[in-house]
């Protein structure tokens, strides 16, 4: 018996699937590269099919049949892998082409996304690899669909994600021991928080904000919570991407142009995303010591929660960032440091903290732009001009330049 849903109820049901299936196959046949080639045929034909047709009983059944099956097909055309098609057939279980009953499935169990994203953040492929090969088989993107989101050909990307399939070619599709668990785990989310990023503020683009890539991040990021409901990075990650992402509707106006924190309209924040991340913060400050991602969470609350820029507790904020700069040293941390610095001690005594950045920071725009800010708020109209200018040339992001180009206009006489 098939059941009918609509077409976002199919798109967000493939998705859901797409690693359980790829990982169903890779486990049982091995070739990567051709069973995702094949997963994408088969979650084409469902895109295809199941709006017009219904909904299987039993859909991931259905894109393990119709995958293995492709798969099978990829192989027997190719006379250089007719030996590792028979090996293949011998582990295929007999009943291999038919869907299972209605609540039943053979499929392994949900930590085959899990497998899948260790895989896919392999420690011998590039970060942009990683990436792109996480929102092919994890996310279940098109190639296009990922060229699109990050303003590249789709050739260049398809070349990228080829490359990245090459590397991990042969590679067990298993989990990490314990002994690299958790450094692999921390790639992982990396790569989760790189995508989220991206989506929230682009790095390139006349488009501030790509919702895809950073709905992508968050749906994943559940995924691996959903394995790992215990880890305190974990948890802490996606209670800071939902706090993030709660702002996104006021962070453009009507024409695309960016609108800092301070003056955002906080009726336009999602309240239950905040409600949700704040829970999630406290939850993951209770699972073990405070890393990255908790620490940041929390600093995010905080903001979140104020009824107005006024009513920030800047002083709790700089208390949690001087804890993240001990406990992860990290450049743009501590230039979040300093803007709260600024915020308890004022703007020129933050203007002295930005020295000890310049040596990692020279040439970035967002130093510049602190600067500039810092700045004009300090009195330094001519000096704040300066940095102003100097940060709209350094961002690729067409929204960000014009702010930054803006903040300077306001300066001249």
């Amino acid at each position: 018996m098939r059941r009918t849903t609509g077409g976002t109820g199919v798109e967000d049901l493939l998705r859901r699937h797409a690693p359980q299936v790829l990982g169903a196959l890779v486990r049982r046949y091995g070739h990567f590269d051709a069973a995702e080639d094949a997963v994408q045929e088969a979650l084409l034909a469902a895109a295809r099919q199941w709006p017009e047709q219904g909904v299987p009983d039993n859909p991931r059944g259905w894109l393990i049949r119709v995958a293995s099956r492709r798969l099978m097909d990829q192989l027997r055309a190719d006379e250089a892998r007719r030996r590792r098609e028979e090996d293949a057939a011998l582990l295929t279980p007999r009943d291999a082409f038919t869907a299972p009953p209605p609540g039943e499935s053979r499929a392994p169990s949900d930590d085959d996304t899990l497998t899948l994203l260790f895989l896919c953040c392999h420690p011998a492929l590039p970060p942009a690899g990683q990436v792109a090969l996480t929102l092919r088989a994890v996310g279940g993107l098109t190639t296009a669909e990922i060229a699109r989101a990050h303003l590249v050909p789709e050739a260049t990307m398809a070349q990228r994600i080829s490359r990245a399939k090459a590397k991990v070619k042969g590679a067990p599709f298993r989990q990490p021991g314990p002994e690299d668990r958790d450094a692999r785990l921390a790639v992982v989310l990396q790569v989760l928080y790189l995508i989220f990023n991206e989506g929230y503020t682009a790095t390139s683009g006349e488009a501030l904000h790509r919702a895809d890539l950073a709905r992508e991040a968050i749906r994943l990021t559940r995924s691996v919570r959903r394995l790992l409901p215990r880890d305190g990075a974990v948890t802490g990650l996606l209670a800071l991407m939902l706090l993030t992402e709660a702002r996104s509707a006021a962070r453009t106006g009507p024409h695309g142009e960016l609108i800092p924190l301070d003056e955002q309209d906080r009726a336009l924040w999602d309240r239950r995303a905040i409600a949700e991340g704040t829970a999630l913060v406290e939850e993951a400050l209770g699972q073990g010591p405070a890393g990255a991602y908790q620490l940041q969470a929390a600093i995010a609350a905080l903001h979140d929660e104020a009824e107005s820029a006024d009513a920030t507790d800047w002083p709790q904020i700089l208390a949690l960032y001087d804890v993240l700069v001990r406990r992860a040293p990290e450049p743009m941390a501590e230039l979040g440091r300093v803007v709260a610095y600024a915020m308890v001690h004022g703007p020129k005594a933050a203007v002295e903290e930005l020295v000890s950045l310049e040596g990692r920071l020279r040439g970035h725009y967002r130093l510049d732009a602190v600067r500039a800010h810092l700045l004009e708020k300090a009195g330094d109209l001519e000096g704040a001009l300066d940095a102003y200018r100097l940060a709209a040339k350094g961002t690729l992001s067409r929204p960000e330049a014009r702010y930054l180009q803006m903040r300077a206009a306001r300066l001249l006489p």
